[in-house]
């Protein structure tokens, strides 16, 4: 499995798991973990997750996956933006492990940018991170300029990662908040990488491109995020069958070819534009 190195020297799995929508329905519980573990099992150890995800839910879907094989498993969580204070951010990080059933969260993320100031929840990461509540922290749909405030109220650049939507169809990151991330060795995660919905993955030159490799639509989706250097790919799949798809797209490599055509069907943007966020 490709890694990606975080600004701390950790090496995680350029490929993890998302759970956005997991934790909503009692009887998909059974099914979503066993799905969680089968790819933990397939070297996706790095797990994403949310307070904000089924209110919590999704939080202890990824406590049962990762019961009795804590120590393979690097867990992401983010906390609402009106949690992000000096006062509330340790209650919900508290909540968090409670749900979570771990003694620190490996990656702590800021999950879009509210009204509290950023130097206040930095402040407030900190002291989780000296406690040792949490290992790391980081943003979640910040822009370039939203980075350069951050890093400008930190006495060394601290922030990990940030985690923003990433695909063929919103490449908005790629005219300059991907370039300024890998100039200052700050990993992008990509959420919904595969798409939201299925529009994307019925475009005929995906499938034709699917064809060529024998591979499906979605793998060719993932190779073509995950061919970019420091980026991470954190796609849901709350069945087996979807997890095992998710994994061989590490197999992968797309020709310049493929790129070519790619870029025909999904342009690059030529001008700055709003930072796309679900």
């Amino acid at each position: 499995m490709k890694t990606v190195q975080l600004p701390d020297g950790k090496r995680v799995p350029a490929l993890g798991q998302g759970t956005w929508r997991m934790g909503e329905k009692k009887e998909a519980h059974a099914d979503e973990v066993a799905a969680l573990r089968l790819g933990i099992d397939l070297g996706m150890t790095l797990i994403d997750t949310a307070e904000m995800y089924g209110e919590g839910g999704a939080e202890k879907v990824v406590a049962d996956a990762i019961a009795g094989q804590r120590d393979r498993v690097f867990v992401v969580s983010k906390v609402y933006p009106h949690n992000a204070s000096r006062t509330e951010l340790p209650k919900a990080c508290e909540r968090s492990l409670k749900r979570l059933r771990i003694d620190a969260i490996d990656l702590y993320l800021l999950h879009w940018r509210g009204d509290v100031p950023l130097v206040e929840t930095v402040e407030a990461f900190e002291k989780l991170r000296s406690e040792g509540k949490i290992r790391r922290w980081g943003v979640s749909n910040f822009d370039v300029e939203d980075m350069e405030e951050l890093l400008a109220t930190e006495d060394d650049s601290s922030c990990a990662t940030n985690q923003v939507l990433y695909n063929l169809e919103n490449r908005e990151t790629e005219f300059d908040l991907l370039p300024w991330s890998q100039r200052n060795k700050i990993p992008i995660m990509a959420y919904s990488p595969v798409g939201h919905g299925r529009g994307l993955l019925n475009n005929a030159t995906l499938k034709k491109i699917a064809k060529r490799h024998n591979a499906t639509p979605t793998q060719i989706a993932l190779a073509w995020v995950l061919r970019q250097p420091g980026v991470i790919a954190i796609p849901k799949a709350s069945n087996k069958a979807h997890v095992r798809e998710n994994a061989q797209s590490t197999d992968l490599e797309l020709t310049k070819g493929d790129l070519t055509e790619i870029d025909r069907a999904f342009p690059s943007p030529k001008s700055k534009q709003p930072l796309a966020m679900l």
